[in-house]
């Protein structure tokens, strides 16, 4: 029971990608999912997170105005645009039982099934 995310790969600076993320096991219907990501040497952060009753969605200040989450009966997206060298890492997604906005929208300690992740190098 667990999350794959998918659709990572190479791009240049100020090129797109779109990650998937589809659910194993289970139905994420009732989940708030979250998208994180982790470069070499840093700690793994939140960027993004739509929520499971309302669809309602969160973005860290480092994606705001260039990421896009949406979610449909096939699974959760995140359109990337404008992306740089900051962008590049490991990207994950997992759920949460609860609404984005309770606890934080970026809590690691609620967040479950977290999957092998997908790879996103920006260069040129």
């Amino acid at each position: 029971v667990q999350l794959q995310a998918s659709g990572g790969g190479l791009v240049q600076p100020g090129g797109s990608l779109r990650l998937s993320c589809a659910a194993s096991g289970f139905t994420t219907r009732s989940y708030s999912i979250g998208w994180f990501r982790q470069a070499p040497g840093k700690e793994r952060e939140g960027i993004s997170c739509i929520s499971n009753s309302d669809r309602s969605t969160f973005y860290s200040d480092s994606v705001k105005g260039r990421f896009t989450i949406s979610r449909d009966s096939a699974g959760i997206y995140l359109q990337m645009n404008s992306l740089t060298s900051e962008d590049a890492a490991v990207y994950y997604c997992a759920t949460a039982p609860y609404h984005c906005s309770a606890y934080g929208p970026f809590s690691r300690w609620k967040y479950r099934s977290w999957g092998q992740g997908t790879q996103v190098t920006v260069s040129s």
